[in-house]
């Protein structure tokens, strides 16, 4: 597992899909050499892979990068694909570190991680806080995002009964630890009908640190007011939201993808607050013909 240590003793676990899949290019190339004169290769071959523009993706609360298996399954093979774990979470959720401080603190943990991995530009995409995360990064250096992927999120910030809410939940973690709001809003999470999802979700949550969940509950309480910017955003956008998403309901992803200049909407079927992980196959077929349009 890579893991990368920032100066102020932050450390980042993430995956960075990309190695492997340029020796099996490698090795195509040398195989159809003769084959293959005139470049012309299958659709989802290895066979440009390396001018694919990277896309990198951020999980929500209170999960791990492991929430992304199904896209680094379905893209890694066409594109370099990096997941990591946010500050307090998975793998990044160490003792010795500072927790979040600001919401801030998640886009600039990203900047560092493309500049160290040597990303000079990439799609970006985001569920849930991972989705407001992309926005607030975008807001930070737009000049690294070639485009942006934000599913089941909204772009306001939080209301006063929202911080309240938060702050509980937060004091209410550090208390109680995982098990008992894992077990209230699993199924605002993964709609109920998605047995195999449900149970892989569970164990997620359950798994995550009850320090970093809190400090990013806190620091998501005073998030910015990313809704003003929207019109401002000058690269594509795709908006995925599941149908049945009681967080962030249909109504919300449509009005987030008009405000947009450039924004298809995905409604995904039989689907709550994680599309990709209840229907990865929908979910990256979606995400697949969008980015045909970027490169």
């Amino acid at each position: 597992m890579p893991t990368m240590h920032l100066s102020n003793g932050v450390q980042l676990a993430y995956d960075d899909h990309d190695h492997h899949a340029e020796q099996a290019e490698h090795a195509e190339h040398d195989k159809h050499a003769e084959h293959d004169k005139h470049g012309d290769r299958d659709e989802h071959g290895t066979h440009g892979r390396a001018s694919r523009i990277p896309l990198v993706l951020v999980h929500g609360h209170p999960f791990n990068r492991s929430a992304w298996d199904a896209q680094v399954a379905g893209f890694a093979a066409e594109r370099r694909v990096i997941t990591f774990d946010l500050r307090g979470y998975g793998d990044s959720a160490v003792e010795e570190a500072p927790p979040i401080a600001d919401f801030g603190d998640f886009a600039r943990d990203l900047e560092a991680l493309l500049d160290r991995l040597g990303v000079e530009r990439c799609v970006v995409g985001g569920v849930s806080m991972g989705g407001q995360i992309v926005l607030d990064a975008y807001a930070r250096f737009p000049h690294w995002m070639a485009g942006l992927l934000l599913s089941d999120t909204s772009a306001g910030a939080e209301t006063p009964e929202g911080k309240v809410a938060r702050n509980e939940l937060a004091d209410r973690l550090l208390a109680e630890g995982m098990r008992g709001y894992t077990d209230e809003v699993l199924h605002k999470m993964v709609a109920s009908y998605n047995e195999e999802a449900t149970e892989r979700v569970r164990r997620m949550m359950l798994a995550s640190s009850p320090r970093g969940a809190a400090a990013a509950l806190r620091a998501r309480a005073e998030r910015p007011d990313y809704e003003a910017g929207l019109a401002d955003v000058r690269v594509p956008v795709l908006v995925v939201v599941g149908r049945d998403d009681t967080y962030t309901p249909v109504a919300g992803a449509r009005a987030l993808s008009e405000a947009l200049p450039d924004a298809w909407l995905c409604v995904v079927e039989r689907a709550a607050h994680l599309p990709n992980v209840e229907r990865p196959e929908e979910f990256n077929a979606a995400v697949r013909d969008w980015l045909a349009g970027i490169g």
